[in-house]
């Protein structure tokens, strides 16, 4: 069996040390509020420390299933499937592949967690990165789940619903067709990523022992960043006083903004993220309610640690740029007309 080892490159090793890093300044954080805004939360900083401590393990734990499920269908596409079978049935055509693969995600009852380990699969197996961006951004919104959650949140109430799922679709085709033109779309991929697709395609062995390995490697680079990723969920949203974000709820814009800040920031699963945002439904403009459902399931900080085990920084920068304008956008159509 190829050695794992392999895989653990310079930039991985640093990327692990940023993340750690900004785990302890998030600590540190903490402790600067306290000292010198002492009044800016009700709670005391041993009990604000307990509640990150608490929301980090419950985001932990309620993600660790899907990631799980990601990782056995991101094995079947790489070593089951035949090659060519997936291939044979998209068109040729590439805005028609894309709006194909954005669709995929219907099939696929997992959410934003698992897309990740299966997009990687894709690309293992020799997607495009544009073509992979598009089912990635995409997934997490039109899983059935997604789709049956919403409605029974929402039903057909100011177009929640259509306004999300069209929204999803929208935005993942838009992220696929910039990095599409892209000229050099090996450089959107992490060099440890480059590395792990090498070590995969020069595998040797059976079917069986070609699952064993792969799933793995799958786990020791998304099981990491899954941690890392929860752990600043948790930390996040006790440094960041909610109170701040609600009191601008009525606001059209502003509570867009909110929103979307808050959806970055409380990075729920997007199999039940609706039912939270029906909390607010009372207090915050049906916009803001879309932009939320659209920007949690994408870019949140979860989310964003998961894709980092795959896309550069820099990658990951654009496509929240896009995320955020996109959804700011839809918002503002969704008050216009609701």
């Amino acid at each position: 069996m190829t050695d794992t080892r392999r895989v653990d490159t310079p930039s991985g090793v640093r990327g692990t040390v940023v993340a750690l890093g900004i785990g302890v300044l998030a600590v540190a954080a903490l402790f600067v509020i306290d000292a010198f805004v002492p009044t800016l939360f009700n709670d005391p900083l041993s009990t604000r420390a307990q509640d990150a401590l608490t929301l980090s393990i419950s985001v932990l734990i309620e993600s660790m299933p899907f990631v799980a499920l990601g990782v056995v269908l991101s094995i079947v596409v790489q070593v089951w499937i035949p090659p060519g079978m997936i291939e044979r049935w998209m068109p040729r055509r590439a805005w028609a592949r894309r709006a194909v693969l954005s669709l995929l995600g219907m099939f696929i009852p997992v959410c934003e967690c698992g897309n990740v380990p299966f997009a990687r699969g894709l690309l293992m197996r020799g997607f495009s990165v544009s073509d992979t961006m598009t089912f990635l951004i995409a997934a997490p919104i039109v899983n059935p789940i997604v789709i049956i959650t919403t409605h029974q949140a929402f039903g057909m109430d100011d177009g929640i619903l259509i306004a999300r799922l069209l929204g999803g679709f929208a935005i993942a085709n838009l992220i696929g067709w910039l990095y599409s033109r892209h000229p050099s779309p090996d450089a959107l991929l992490t060099d440890r990523f480059s590395a792990t697709c090498k070590m995969v395609t020069h595998e040797t062995g059976g079917r069986g022992r070609k699952t064993l390995a792969q799933f793995v490697v799958e786990l020791r680079a998304v099981m990491p960043a899954l941690i890392i990723g929860s752990a600043l969920a948790g930390l996040v949203q006790v440094i960041v006083p909610r109170s701040t974000l609600l009191a601008i709820g009525s606001n059209p814009a502003l509570s867009i903004v909110a929103m979307m800040a808050l959806a970055m920031v409380v990075s729920i699963c997007s199999n039940v993220d609706s039912f939270f945002a029906l909390s607010f439904a009372s207090t915050f403009t049906p916009g803001s309610l879309v932009a939320f459902l659209l920007v949690g399931p994408l870019v949140d900080v979860k989310m964003l640690a998961l894709m980092r085990t795959t896309f550069t920084t820099r990658t990951l920068a654009g496509v929240v740029v896009v995320v955020l304008l996109a959804a700011f956008a839809i918002g503002t159509v969704v008050n216009l007309l609701a």
